[in-house]
């Protein structure tokens, strides 16, 4: 991405800074365009900073816009603008009833074609690869063979439903990018701002740092707390690697292992509730339902995938014989909580608000407000939102406006309040929003590439037909339908990002899976499992890539130590799609049962991979611990007691066995009291 400075920088600044604050305003006004404007809004803004930050080769021209870009942006501007000239015409038009005029020929070919070039700019060659394919495909449908067999779509169209119509680039994805994700990117960019990165990670040592693998326990809950920000496994992994791997090493974690636990603690931020990736708001909009619904749902798999790295990190430490950090050089938790817990606050708020049913919209919005009015009044924040949380359960909503003009007061008040109130209105705030608007620039470009592919999908029926197809391939065995779901969840994610990847499976595999009688979110949460794991599958992992980098780590060995650190994430998918308690589905008497012999499970399954226990594990002890993890994951009460019963006996054989003698490795390491 391009470095901008002088005047290109300031107007590129205020192009985002414009994009950011126009998509929060039309959340908080009844007067703003309908949804079909809004989408051509955000597609305008996107394609804008595409070809003004993003150099048509990586490195090319970083501190410069070249001419050629100009005119690439100065298309987009026209092709969207086009959709605002003739709006009433486009969107009261039918598709086949209103042949396209020639103006309207050329304007969606040049648009089609600069999605799929800012595409490429912005997130690979890998999607915008595969959404010409589909068009290729739509056109070339009557020359095809078998299940690929259509009778065709002319050029006409083709380009009608693609760029014209809500089945193609300005469809559901899109519409999820401008409505929702630019709000929780913004939402994090400024939680980001307000020194939250930090303070998880002094959070996370204060609270975990001394246990025995402290150092990598900490990954884990700084890095699924920094999840919350980010949304991206290779993003949090360059923020929090930089710090974490480096003291894993230095306290005696393998290079591979240390890497391998930053990527699979990184990989899990998008699973893991209240905020998710991008995919798991487009997956709320296929499935017709709130947020909410979806982030309840992934609650229970993302405790079983943390569960299970943070037991796998104990026996890998206890195996080496590894100390946590000496209590004299961890930060104290008192003194965190005091001077940094107020960034708990946001969190906590957009929690609350999903919780109570709110949109995902409101609750991003307003915990965006408690992030700046926590940047102002720090620790002075918690009074005022717990004044704030009683009037609103109180319903005097008019109330809240004096409470946050009284908030401005007691900042006005604070010594060099005023500086830091100009501060936060001059820098902060529009630093904040261009942020914002740009991260969300390659997530929206994702999905208008994905919109096409589900465009092509269904106008020329292929779902339909891949699904009697993969339902005839799996001879009506569900196991069989869900490998090869899993398998194309993975390839699709090495190429691209999770959110372009899940969306493919949607059209194509999801519907099959759900015809074999999955129920509907446990089939979209298990393509959406997959095509985040991508990320730390092997040979295309890139968490693991980023990971390895920082640690000076063999990619390989990093590789498969991450398989097995992740393993769990691979095996609970099956489990929640035979049983859907383990995704809230059902009453707390089916749910509580599997909560608690799906955790002994996971914490087998990490004891039998990492080889220890007790004390390190036999062949024997290993197979009976795996095998226990995999009973009692699945929740039917016979499997459960078999497994409690290798459990049980893996135990005995380790406690009947003289324990070896393990030289601790005492940590160097050495971090700040502040």
């Amino acid at each position: 991405m391009r470095k901008l400075s002088g005047y290109p920088g300031l107007v590129v600044g205020v192009v985002a800074v414009a994009m950011a604050a126009y998509h929060v305003y039309a959340r908080l006004t009844w007067y703003a365009p309908d949804q079909q404007a809004l989408l051509y809004i955000t597609l305008a803004f996107s394609l804008t900073l595409s070809f003004l930050l993003y150099p048509l080769r990586a490195g090319a021209t970083p501190d410069r816009i070249p001419w050629a870009d100009l005119v690439l942006t100065a298309l987009s501007l026209a092709v969207v603008g086009y959709m605002f000239v003739y709006y009433d015409y486009v969107v009261n038009r039918f598709p086949t009833a209103h042949p396209l005029a020639t103006a309207d020929k050329v304007v969606g070919v040049v648009g089609i074609l600069l999605v799929l070039e800012a595409t490429r700019r912005t997130i690979g060659v890998s999607l915008p690869i595969v959404a010409a394919a589909f068009l290729l495909y739509g056109l070339a449908g009557p020359w095809l063979p078998g299940v690929l067999y259509h009778r065709g779509l002319s050029l006409e169209l083709t380009v009608d439903q693609t760029y014209f119509t809500t089945e193609g680039v300005f469809g559901v994805p899109l519409g999820v990018a401008g409505t929702y994700v630019i709000l929780f990117i913004v939402f994090g960019a400024f939680l980001e701002k307000s020194g939250a990165g930090q303070f998880f990670m002094n959070f996370a040592n204060a609270l975990a740092g001394g246990a025995r693998g402290g150092p990598g326990k900490v990954a884990v809950v700084s890095s699924s707390m920094f999840g919350t920000i980010s949304g991206s496994a290779v993003a949090n992994v360059m923020v929090d690697g930089w710090l974490t791997i480096p003291m894993m090493k230095r306290t005696g974690f393998k290079p591979e292992a240390a890497a391998a636990i930053e990527a699979v603690a990184s990989t899990g931020g998008q699973i893991m509730p209240p905020i998710m990736g991008a995919a798991a708001f487009v997956m709320a909009e296929f499935l017709g339902v709130s947020y909410t619904q979806v982030m309840i749902a992934a609650a229970i798999p993302a405790i079983f995938y943390y569960g299970a790295l943070f037991a796998a990190i104990h026996f890998n430490a206890m195996r080496s014989g590894l100390r946590g950090i000496p209590k004299h050089e961890l930060p104290v938790l008192g003194l965190i909580i005091r001077h940094q817990g107020h960034l708990f606050l946001p969190v906590l708020v957009i929690l609350g608000l999903l919780l109570q049913g709110f949109t995902a919209t409101y609750a991003a919005v307003l915990s965006t407000v408690v992030v700046l009015y926590c940047r102002l009044l720090e620790g002075w924040a918690w009074p005022f939102v717990a004044l704030g949380a009683l009037v609103w359960a109180g319903g005097r909503f008019e109330l809240l406006w004096i409470l946050g003009a009284l908030g401005l007061v007691a900042v006005v008040l604070r010594p060099e309040g005023w500086a830091r109130l100009r501060q936060l209105v001059v820098h902060d705030v529009p630093t904040g929003l261009r942020e914002g608007a740009e991260h969300t620039v390659p997530v929206a470009m994702a999905c208008a590439s994905a919109g096409i592919v589900i465009g092509i999908v269904l106008q020329t029926g292929l779902a339909l037909r891949f699904t009697s197809f993969l339902i005839e391939v799996a001879a009506g065995y569900k196991v069989l339908a869900l490998l090869i779901t899993m398998v194309a969840g993975v390839i699709l994610g090495m190429g691209m990002p999770t959110t372009p990847a899940y969306i493919m499976q949607a059209a194509l595999l999801i519907p099959a899976i759900i015809k074999l009688g999955v129920v509907p979110i446990a089939a979209h949460m298990f393509a959406f499992y997959f095509s985040t794991l991508s990320a730390v599958t092997p040979p295309v992992a890139l968490a693991v890539y980023a990971a390895a980098s920082i640690g000076r780590a063999s990619l390989w060995g990093a590789g498969v130590q991450a398989l097995k650190f992740a393993a769990a994430g691979f095996i609970v998918p099956f489990f929640f799609v035979y049983s859907p308690a383990l995704l809230f589905q059902g009453t707390w008497t089916e749910v509580l049962p599997v909560l608690v012999t799906g955790t002994l499970g996971v914490i087998a399954l990490a004891a039998g991979l990492e080889g220890q226990f007790l004390r390190p594990a036999t062949w024997l002890e290993r197979g009976l611990f795996v095998a226990a993890a995999l009973l009692l994951i699945d929740p039917s009460f016979l499997t459960d007691a078999i497994g409690l019963a290798c459990l049980v006996a893996g135990l005995l054989l380790q406690r009947l066995r003289p324990a070896p003698v393990v030289v601790e490795t005492a940590p160097v390491r050495e971090v700040s009291r502040t």
